[in-house]
């Protein structure tokens, strides 16, 4: 750890907006100006809008995360968690993945610990549901996945094998649109390769307590994307929930009931709940309170951004939405935190701040291979796009938003490949409990039953006599 007497800039989180906040920073700073300093329990960030193309198969789990020693190789990075800060005293309790806590003193302080999954105290769904937050929840939910059709494949239990090929997904947004249409897609791919095991006799199952799938991409996109998933056999119920899923059993409020092996939640993220600890003003839904500079709103030394802040979005605010707030997407985390940068800077220099300003472009989202929606905005101008050719500007907008060349070369020849080469089924589920079979083998040997019971048999004779 550093122990220079320069000013410390603690980034708290080190995900889209701290990676890109810390080389910002880096690369506006004088040398030897500031010490950065980059906080987070992993030592890698996750792109997350490739998550449903990992659990798919599309991009190998390594290719979707950047590691933050090099991508920021001028900061200082620590792997563990801040869990208390004392703004009074300006010092950070981290408490790093092993050994004691300490306290790390900063000057400047960056929050951008990001979002988790937003959840309901459902029962069984701590149990049994899968999120996508994560890259090892995008690659458990594809090896999970391919070990329920082996499961189906192998068994001649019809009830069993009716709950291995079931597939329940919670949340009709980007999360869960996007993961259901590509895991269908590999579910489908996969089942040529079985002999007992046919795409229809899969169910998959959407489930949205919205009006609409896709709300992000409009009404009209929304409605095509919800159809284009119909089409293709999967069910979705909107204005829809589950008050249970116990043991797999699943309860709709619909009053459909079915069981599944297979649960997987994306119903919305909320702000980290470790905010709660940091003494920071909050709004009505857990996110920090910041201005339109990214500061924290009555701090001149802490800004936030990203999914955990909520931010004044100007331009919706200039045409008439005086409550119009930046939404959580990585369109507004990466400028954001470009921003962000430039204004810690100039507050350690003594400079203005500059408001973030961000005009909506559009989305696009993939609902499986060739297959996506997209709408794109220049001025007072919408672009709906739909099928392949929206699918082709989803990886293009992604794979440029991608951090680092290394990254982005990484995935575009990953995809390149798979153009000639058929998607790869493999399941790796064994990677969960990597040592149990070495565990297995490293237990002693049962005695054989006759030794056993002629040993048995010399100690009733020895206490008889």
């Amino acid at each position: 750890m550093s122990t220079t007497e320069r000013p410390r800039i603690l980034v708290v989180g080190g995900g889209y907006v701290g990676l890109y906040a810390a080389r910002r920073i880096l690369k506006k700073m004088r040398y030897g100006e500031a010490t950065v300093t980059v906080v987070d329990p992993r030592s890698y960030m996750t792109y997350q809008p490739f998550l449903p193309e990992t659990a798919a198969g599309s991009i190998s789990p390594r290719n979707v995360v950047v590691p933050l020693r090099r991508a920021v190789p001028g900061a200082e990075i620590l792997t563990g968690r801040v869990t208390t800060i004392d703004q009074d005293r300006k010092v950070a309790t981290i408490a790093p993945l092993v050994g004691e806590a300490y306290e790390l003193p900063f000057d400047y302080l960056v929050i951008a610990m990001g979002a988790v999954s937003r959840t309901f105290p459902t029962p069984g769904l701590a149990e049994q549901g899968i999120g996508m937050k994560g890259v090892e929840e995008g690659i458990g939910l594809r090896n999970h996945v391919l070990e329920q059709l082996d499961k189906a494949e192998s068994t001649t239990d019809e009830e069993i094998r009716r709950k291995a090929l079931t597939f329940v997904f919670i949340g009709g947004g980007f999360a869960g649109a996007e993961t259901i249409g590509e895991v269908e897609d590999l579910a489908r791919d996969a089942a040529k390769f079985y002999n007992n095991v046919k795409r229809e006799d899969m169910r998959f199952v959407l489930v949205d307590a919205a009006d609409k799938v896709l709300p992000e991409v409009g009404p009209e996109l929304g409605q095509y994307g919800k159809e284009h998933l119909e089409s293709r056999g999967i069910e979705v119920y909107l204005k829809t929930t589950m008050p249970s899923c116990v043991d797999g059993h699943v309860v709709l409020s619909n009053g459909l009931e079915v069981d599944a092996n297979t649960i997987v939640w994306t119903a919305g993220v909320k702000p980290n709940p470790a905010l709660a600890r940091f003494g920071l003003p909050l709004g009505p839904r857990g996110h920090v309170d910041a201005a339109a500079t990214l500061q924290v709103q009555g701090t001149d030394y802490i800004w936030a951004a990203g999914d955990n802040a909520q931010v004044p979005d100007l331009v919706g605010r200039a045409n008439g939405n005086e409550n119009a707030w930046c939404p959580p997407n990585a369109q507004h985390a990466m400028r954001q935190a470009k921003v962000l940068g430039d204004n810690v800077v100039s507050g350690m220099r003594g400079f203005p701040q500059k408001e973030y300003k961000h005009a909506n472009k559009g989305a696009v989202a993939g609902l499986g291979l060739h297959k996506g929606v997209a709408m794109i905005v220049m001025g007072k101008m919408k672009i709906k796009l739909k099928g392949r050719l929206a699918w082709y500007m989803h990886r293009g907008y992604h794979g440029l938003a991608m951090p680092t060349w290394n990254r982005k070369v990484r995935v575009i020849a990953e995809w390149t490949l798979n153009v000639f080469q058929k998607r790869d089924i493999t399941s790796l589920g064994a990677m969960e409990n990597p040592r149990e079979e070495f565990y297995e083998a490293a237990k002693p040997a049962p005695k054989p039953a006759a030794a056993a019971e002629e040993k048995k048999g010399d100690k009733t004779t020895a206490k008889a006599s």
